[in-house]
């Protein structure tokens, strides 16, 4: 029997793996970067012999090495109840994440009451250098953060409608207006004459550009918008301009929202009132959240791809970020997809 020395086992190198896989050590730190232009059974070769060795590339000199954190940021200004009751952000992360994991990044969720707020934690997290860029949300006309960000020196996106004139890339769809746009002319078609909309808040760029799609909309028709009523996208001023909607004298007939978790509250709150919908109410909403697809009676709703937003910009992010990543376009417009919630106004035939 051999005596125990006290030494503890020598941890395997990368020169191992390197020689166990026949290839060269910056191969082998290609694979774990997600670096290079590695074939996929070389790849897959280099993550064997590393496995079989037990070696894993260390953190710390790895970041020391890269000059990165191999973290990026998604700051969202909402209340805590706002965004836990919309699926919206989910959905968004869920595109993002998907990007990012693969590649060995992590996202970091900030939120933020506000805009102060939110400029003084980019300004910490550059300082600090504790994330390598940033996706920014809700578009604002005269937007200042991206200006703060190109000062900063740190790489970030903005989600809105393309704009080449941007100070960062912006990643979106590329017409906001077209999808009120087309459900409006959904609802005219279907014998609608009073239509409303609840929107979200108006400092956001994307709530100006679909109340003017909804208003030309109606106007070209030659109609004037029932009401346009605005909210923080909370369920609790969701329900309270739809209780105001239905205590209007004359009702409106189909409402348009401007997002599904209130479209939810809405049809909610008008079968409370005894309203069938489509019947009595029709139903818009925006986004095309699974959840649409669930309720009864299924949400009309227009689609705007919310995950593949979000995987486009993480994409574009990575690019900025010095990572080879391939396919950062994001086309098309929005599109409504028709289901249950919208019918015949009342009292024209089906």
């Amino acid at each position: 029997m051999t005596a125990p020395t006290g030494r503890a086992p020598r941890r395997p190198t990368i020169k191992a793996v390197a020689a166990a896989a026949g290839v060269s050590t910056a191969a082998v730190s290609q694979a774990f970067n997600h670096k290079g232009r590695l074939s996929e059974p070389t790849r897959r070769r280099i993550l064997a012999a590393a496995a079989e060795l037990g070696w894993s590339p260390s953190a710390p000199a790895a970041a020391l090495r890269n000059a990165r954190t191999r973290s990026l940021a998604l700051v969202v200004r909402r209340p805590t109840d706002v965004l836990g009751a919309d699926p919206h952000f989910s959905e968004l992360i869920t595109g993002i994440e998907g990007e990012l994991a693969p590649r060995g990044y992590g996202l970091l969720l900030h939120l933020v009451s506000g805009l102060r707020e939110e400029n003084a934690l980019y300004e910490r997290l550059a300082a600090e250098g504790r994330v390598d860029g940033a996706v920014l949300t809700d578009a604002r006309d005269e937007d200042a953060r991206p200006a703060l960000l190109a000062r900063l020196r740190l790489p970030a996106v903005l989600l809105g409608s393309p704009d080449d004139t941007a100070v960062v890339p912006r990643v979106g769809l590329s017409d906001q207006g077209v999808g009120v746009a087309a459900a409006v002319e959904h609802l005219l078609g279907l014998g609608h004459r009073r239509v409303a909309y609840v929107a979200g808040p108006p400092e956001l760029q994307h709530t100006r550009l679909r109340r003017a799609a909804f208003e030309q909309s109606l106007t070209a028709a030659g109609l004037r918008p029932f009401a346009v009523l605005h909210t923080d996208f909370s369920e609790r001023m969701a329900v309270g301009a739809t209780e105001a909607l239905l205590r209007a004298r004359d009702r409106p007939t189909a409402v348009v929202y401007a997002n599904d978790s209130m479209a939810v509250c809405g049809i909610g709150t008008a079968q409370r009132a005894g309203l069938r919908v489509p019947a009595d109410l029709s139903v818009v909403g925006y986004d095309n959240l699974p959840l649409g697809s669930w309720l009864h009676p299924r949400l009309t709703t227009v689609d705007q791809q919310v995950q593949q937003v979000g995987a486009a910009a993480a994409r574009l992010l990575l690019s900025l970020c010095g990572e080879d990543v391939e396919g950062t376009a994001l086309t098309g417009l929005p599109r409504l997809v028709v289901r249950a919630s919208t019918g015949p106004a009342p009292g024209r035939p089906a």
